[in-house]
């Protein structure tokens, strides 16, 4: 709980220590004196937004620091442990420190730490109910949060939240594999045809090279076929070098004997050219002889090669690399096949993840409607105290379609009440008024006292848009939730009868030269505590009969509070 604020330099307040204490607190002040000021501080501590238009005139910096008592096992604790930062047995303290360029630092427990972690512990350590929250409760989100934390449905709504997102994931995976199915189907024709044509035409690389030299060969084979004759009579006719390089060996071979080995280099060289001569002759007769019965294959290869040019050209690429074009299509086209497989599994996949959700869907329906009707009861209760004798409450449960299911369920709740007998319930926030608003709001907080983790409560003018015995009721309500749940409660009120039933009260003001006006804070002691309320009774001019009215209030005379203020004057 909160045990001391310190507040430095923030709008009228110059310095500023506060210190707090268990069970019913309340601060009172005309309007306009800064009680909003003193929770804007608070909030600055808690992780709210940082505005430099909060620091006081004339000063450089605002500083706020929030002390909070808690025990070993808060989950305050576990929070700050999960950020690496040590903490206190029993306490914890956030500071917060904002620049004139609305820059702002963040400290727990004199460790640096970012304003996100501030709002996260002060979501655990503090519950600050504004006048907007009344409007809040008529949102079905908060109805829903509020019957789930009745019922101790948290853990049970959490695991069906990230049952829906599992769910939501592979139903995207589906759709993704459907819409790949449709656009590949769309082109299953064009693919088949292409694949089968290159099937059919079976490219490999370098063939386009083979084909142009097979081709270029063929178109010149009649001039060729006149140089190959020439050059067979060259080589190898009567005259040619075939053999002459023979008889020119064979010469040489009889005269060697007299040569002293002079020669025999020398045929040997003859000998060598005379074998490669040959080699020549028949690798030219062997041509010639491709040329002369290979004429009509000329069609054959240009067919071939225009063929695979065709091919290349039609898919953007160059003959070499065909065949991977061919592989490619032929591994999309078998994806395509197998298409239905996948298509299946993914099926499967997003029915049993859907079928999961719905079972744990289920079972927290099941449990949201055992609550409602504990917690109608609960607050039905609640109800004629704040002065709602004739109001009932109902926690509607409606079964969704499956379009409309989320990851709060499968249900939509809405709190629904009347307020007058014999009407029929609407919706909380279409019938209730400001002033209700206000009781139903206090009603539901009595009664999930115990399911909150904050252990301070504060309340900022519940008691709004009533007045008299109504204004008293919600004194005494907060006065029972005080007592009842082990909570701090701090009231910001300027309801006499809701000041009365504090146990300590603070009085907040504002004082001034004329020149500068700064916010004072201070704890009331009895007669001070008199005249305060006797001023909320009385207005400007506090009257012997204003006394005497605070005197009975704060003596529990509950006929005070059937008066109106004026009256009591």
């Amino acid at each position: 709980m909160l045990r001391h604020l310190s507040i430095r330099d923030v709008v009228l307040i110059d310095r500023l220590e506060l210190d707090f204490d268990t069970g019913l607190g309340v601060l009172t002040g005309e309007t306009g004196a800064g009680k909003s000021i003193l929770l804007d501080s608070l909030g600055l501590a808690l992780g709210m937004r940082a505005d430099a238009g909060l620091i006081r005139p004339g000063a450089e910096q605002a500083i706020v620091s929030a002390s909070f008592e808690v025990t070993g096992d808060h989950p305050a604790g576990a929070l700050l442990a999960e950020h690496g930062l040590e903490a206190d047995e029993d306490q914890i303290l956030l500071r917060r420190i904002v620049g004139r360029d609305g820059r702002s630092r963040a400290f727990v427990n004199d460790q640096p730490a970012t304003a996100r972690l501030l709002r996260q512990l002060g979501e655990k350590l503090v519950e600050i109910q504004g006048q907007f929250e009344r409007f809040a409760l008529a949102a079905p989100a908060v109805q829903r949060t509020a019957l789930d934390l009745f019922g101790n449905l948290t853990p049970q709504a959490i695991k069906v939240s990230e049952l829906f997102d599992a769910w939501a994931v592979t139903r995207t995976a589906l759709a993704d594999a459907e819409a790949d199915v449709v656009a590949a189907r769309a082109e299953e024709e064009q693919l088949r045809h292409d694949v089968t044509e290159l099937n059919d035409l079976a490219p490999a690389e370098g063939e386009e090279a083979t084909l142009a030299s097979q081709r270029q060969l063929m178109q010149n084979g009649e001039r060729l076929m006149t140089a190959f004759n020439e050059a067979l009579d060259d080589l190898a006719g009567d005259t040619g070098a075939e053999p002459a390089l023979q008889r020119a060996s064979r010469t040489l071979a009889r005269a060697a004997e007299f040569s002293g080995g002079r020669l025999d280099p020398i045929i040997a060289a003859l000998d060598r050219s005379t074998a490669e001569t040959l080699e020549a002759l028949q690798e030219l007769q062997a041509l010639a002889h491709a040329i002369e019965t290979d004429t009509g294959r000329l069609d054959t290869v240009e067919e071939r090669l225009f063929a695979l040019r065709a091919a290349a050209r039609k898919h953007n690429t160059d003959v070499d690399h065909l065949a991977d074009i061919h592989t490619k299509l032929a591994d999309r086209l078998a994806a395509l096949d197998g298409n239905s497989d996948k298509l299946t599994a993914l099926a499967k996949a997003a029915e049993s993840a859907r079928r999961a959700y719905v079972a744990a869907g289920e079972r927290l329906s099941a449990g949201r409607s055992k609550s409602a009707r504990a917690l109608d009861r609960a607050v039905g209760r609640e109800l004629p105290p704040l002065k709602l004798d004739n109001a009932t409450f109902k926690s509607g449960i409606e079964r969704l379609p499956e379009s409309a299911w989320s990851a709060t369920g499968l249900d939509a709740v809405e709190f629904r009440i009347a307020t007058n007998p014999g009407s029929a319930p609407g919706p909380l926030g279409k019938i209730a008024s400001g002033g209700e608003l206000s009781r139903f709001l206090l009603a539901l907080k009595v009664v999930l006292a115990d399911a909150g983790g904050a252990t301070t409560l504060i309340f900022d003018e519940v008691d709004a848009g009533v007045g008299g015995a109504t204004a008293a009721a919600v004194g005494e309500r907060l006065a029972v939730l005080a007592d009842t749940s082990d909570r701090q409660i701090l009231v910001v009120t300027h309801s006499p009868q809701v000041a009365a039933v504090g146990e300590r009260h603070w009085r907040v003001s504002k004082d001034g030269d004329g020149a500068s006006v700064a916010t004072r804070v201070e704890p009331l002691d009895e007669p001070a505590r008199r005249e305060e309320i006797a001023r909320m009774l009385a207005g400007a001019e506090i009257t012997d009969e204003a006394r005497a009215a605070a005197e009975r209030l704060l003596g529990g005379d509950a006929s005070v509070a059937a008066a109106s203020p004026r009256d009591a004057a």
